[in-house]
């Protein structure tokens, strides 16, 4: 459970973030980096596809500044994977909302 978010600042379970993070099996994966900093490519969640989540939840910016790369939205699309992306907060609210198995939330915390 996401705790709060603002811009640059995430808490999840009582403990703050100020990187980007990943939640996979309700675990946070801390200081998540990209190859390119406002771009979601395949090479930056390959370790999640592999997994074959249900759904992933990209928070993609605190105004929405990060863009999912069209490979990354043509691969959940083919591996009946489903993929959201929203703002940060608005990808805070729909992770908090969603108990299905298989949630994966990726979240960018600052623009």
């Amino acid at each position: 459970m996401i705790d709060a978010y603002t811009f640059g600042k995430i808490t999840v379970d009582g403990k703050t973030y100020t990187n980007d993070i990943r939640i996979i099996n309700n675990k946070v994966k801390p200081n998540w980096w990209r190859k390119e900093g406002h771009r979601l490519y395949i090479e930056d969640i390959q370790d999640i596809l592999e997994k074959k989540p249900n759904t992933i939840i990209v928070g993609c910016g605190h105004d929405g500044v990060m863009k999912v790369d069209q490979r990354v939205r043509n691969y959940c699309r083919d591996n009946n994977i489903q993929l959201i992306e929203l703002h940060t907060g608005d990808a805070v609210k729909r992770f908090n909302e969603t108990t299905e198995p298989g949630l994966v939330g990726i979240f960018h915390l600052t623009c």
